[in-house]
């Protein structure tokens, strides 16, 4: 099998290629090597597994001809479009950019695939954004964690789009245009509304990567800023149990083709953000942090659980890490590997 990987070199997409290498693979890792970190991420791939089934192309979604020529040279069964914007905050700042990348990047994907005349399947990393701040349901404060009044399980598929932000909308955009593609043209597309992932080789920061952000802070004794009250939820989603889910939708192919799936941690994977996860960090550091606070930014979402439910009863897949596990796996793996955060 050979698999196509657009942002290769980017968190999820060096695990992804890294599982593929593993068993025996054909991979082709697409990436600009942009963001920081990436080029650590694609030395550790060529250092794991040679250059022998692992082929990288330096390239931009936005280009094109040259993403067309390097697909149609690929060949791929697979094609995994991770390359993105991924910061709210640097959508705002550079709205333009981020249409470009996220929206026009993603229609070039797509376009690309279906100029070959066996196009390859095309799998979609999109996000729980696309929901927007959903100000229409109700959530209540319990204890140290703000809570979803009448949704039990979570947010559905069913859930209204809202794009909030140019990050929702030009991420939104390219979640439509994958879903549309697979009515309209017949390609074999599947749409991953993904919740927080996190995991090794995550280079988080303060604006994205917010999990890895705080490990690496704890772990480095840096200043950590919490904006509200700490009490805000999230499931968090361990990067092998979202792979899973890839692979569980290319064995399910049939039935997934043309689906849009919710994938986070579910109610089973939640914390909030500091009034839970602090003391998790806290027994892992064996000292208090010391946090700054500020006030809620725009558009901040008090609660987020993913209902995996669709997944689950579709692809037979539901996350397999708890929490605690994949956060002390990740704090390992920071801590073991000093260098790569001085």
């Amino acid at each position: 099998m050979n698999t196509f990987i657009t942002g290769g070199a980017g968190f999820i997409g060096c695990n992804l290629a890294a599982r593929c290498l593993r068993r025996g693979d054909g991979v082709t890792v697409f990436d600009n090597l942009s963001r920081p970190h990436t080029d650590t991420n694609l030395a550790w791939l060529r250092q794991q597994f040679g250059d022998e089934r692992l082929h990288f192309i330096k390239g931009d979604v936005r280009d094109y001809e040259s993403l067309r020529q390097a697909i149609a040279a690929a060949m791929p069964d697979l094609l995994v479009h991770y390359a993105s914007q991924v910061a709210v905050t640097t959508s705002v700042m550079n709205p333009r950019e981020d249409f470009e990348i996220n929206a026009l990047g993603t229609f070039n994907v797509l376009e690309a695939a279906r100029a070959l005349s066996s196009p390859p399947a095309v799998f979609f990393a999109s996000t729980n954004k696309v929901y927007g701040g959903m100000e229409d349901v109700p959530v209540v404060l319990e204890g140290t964690r703000y809570c979803y009044r009448d949704l039990p399980q979570g947010i559905s598929e069913q859930q209204p789009l809202d794009f909030h932000s140019p990050y929702g909308c030009s991420k939104g955009s390219g979640d439509q245009y994958v879903r549309d593609y697979a009515r309209i043209y017949g390609m074999r597309t599947v749409v991953f509304r993904q919740s927080c992932i996190y995991g090794e080789r995550q280079f988080g920061v303060e604006d994205q990567g917010w999990v890895a952000h705080f490990v690496i802070a704890a772990a480095m004794n840096r200043l950590i800023s919490i904006y509200g009250d700490g009490k805000q939820v999230r499931d968090l989603l361990y990067v092998q149990d979202l792979l899973d889910a890839y692979d569980s939708a290319w064995s399910h192919l049939d039935v997934a083709s043309g689906q849009v799936f919710n994938v986070g941690g579910g109610l089973s994977n939640t914390l909030s953000i500091w009034a839970e996860f602090g003391p998790i960090l806290e027994r892992l550091a064996g000292r208090k942090i010391e946090v700054k606070h500020g006030d809620w930014r725009p558009g901040d979402q008090p609660v987020f659980i993913s209902d995996n439910s669709k997944a689950r009863r579709v692809l037979g897949w539901e996350p397999r890490v708890s929490v605690q596990e994949g956060v002390n796996r990740l704090w390992n793996w920071v801590t073991s590997n000093p260098r790569l955060f001085s």
